[in-house]
């Protein structure tokens, strides 16, 4: 396993295994650019895992399992990632160095912005000016507490499968990104992930994540009050997020529910808008299961009166032909966007 890691292979299985659904993505790397070969769905049973914690391990893995049998994935070498509030992503300084000195000195460094035991977690780092001149470098930090990757590679070896990277969701949303929408890399850009359970907003800054956080707001809550709230059988509730058959008043009430992404953005963005004088947010992504909400792109654009887009992991890609429906595509493609940026890995 090569935590955090790159590599160098003609095949990457991106794996996301979220609190809804299980998204797979194949990308072929022998060719001059990345070619898209698979995209799979299959939802995930209910409750299997809850606020980003796995209630049955060994269901998720069966059912991961044989959505590789049933679908003739030969290749059990994966690329994986980890998220949420046990993982810490924090821009520093520190002094100007070689790449191989930094790595006698990150554990110390990382003691004064990590508030977790340094004996408990899992560091990696990337340095974000490394042609700079000054005395100052940029550093991108990253510790995950080593539990949650031991238990992401328990679970993947009980499903018979062999993580070769494990990424973090940040930064395989950003790949996804960065190919795709190559503008995103230039001022103060949000992707905002909307989820079942939770919505995660990573800000960019010039290309470098620089802010994430994870907002309690997902699909499972929206269904949840529409059930209770407006009366509604579980099945109706699904149908109107997926954007079946909602009226204006349920439009009006979704609106009202995406008001709260809104003000986790704004929340987000403030203290950056702060640090520099004139920089404001310029555009937004969004993507996961969520972006289908009726209204909720256009509810997020008018209040934060940014340009608002939904992410396409296959805007830019070559898809090899039968990798799926294009039908399918418009309804799928805002879901596998962390699935797509860990296939983008190559794995060693």
């Amino acid at each position: 396993m090569t935590p955090f890691g790159f590599g160098r292979k003609k095949r990457s299985v991106g794996l996301d295994i979220g609190s809804g659904f299980v998204k797979v993505a194949v990308v072929d790397h022998s060719g001059s650019a990345p070619l898209v070969e698979r995209l799979i769905v299959r939802p995930l049973g209910a409750d299997a895992i809850v606020e980003g914690e796995v209630m049955d391990p060994g269901l998720v893995a069966q059912t991961v399992d044989a959505i590789f049998d049933e679908e003739g994935l030969s290749q059990r070498d994966v690329v994986v990632s980890v998220g949420g509030r046990d993982v810490i992503i924090k821009p520093i300084q520190m002094d100007r160095m070689r790449k191989s000195d930094a790595k006698e000195v990150i554990r110390w460094e990382a003691e004064q912005h990590v508030p977790f035991d340094m004996d408990d977690v899992q560091l990696d780092f990337e340095v974000t000016d490394p042609e700079g001149e000054g005395l100052q470098m940029g550093v991108l930090l990253v510790a995950a507490k080593r539990e949650l990757v031991e238990n992401k590679v328990a679970l993947l070896e009980e499903a018979n499968l062999n993580p070769r990277i494990i990424d973090v969701d940040a930064f395989a949303l950003h790949n996804a990104l960065e190919i795709n929408y190559p503008e995103a890399m230039r001022g103060l850009s949000s992707l905002v992930s909307i989820g079942h359970e939770t919505t995660n907003v990573n800000i960019l800054e010039d290309g470098v994540p620089v802010l994430t956080r994870d907002l309690s707001f997902g699909t499972r809550r929206l269904s949840l009050d529409l059930q209770r709230e407006r009366g509604m059988l579980a099945d109706e509730a699904e149908n109107v997020l997926r954007g079946e058959g909602a009226d204006e008043r349920l439009r009006s009430f979704l609106y009202e529910r995406a008001q709260e992404v809104g003000r986790g953005i704004e929340r987000a963005t403030a203290f950056l808008e702060t640090q520099e004088v004139g920089a404001s947010l310029g555009r937004l992504y969004l993507c996961g299961g969520g972006v289908h909400v009726p209204g909720i792109a256009e509810a997020l654009a008018e209040r934060l009166e940014i340009e608002t887009t939904v992410a396409n992991p296959i805007e830019r890609l070559g898809v090899k032909p039968g990798a799926l429906d294009l039908d399918a595509a418009r309804a799928i493609a805002p879901l596998m966007m962390l699935s797509v940026g860990l296939a983008l890995r190559r794995i060693a």
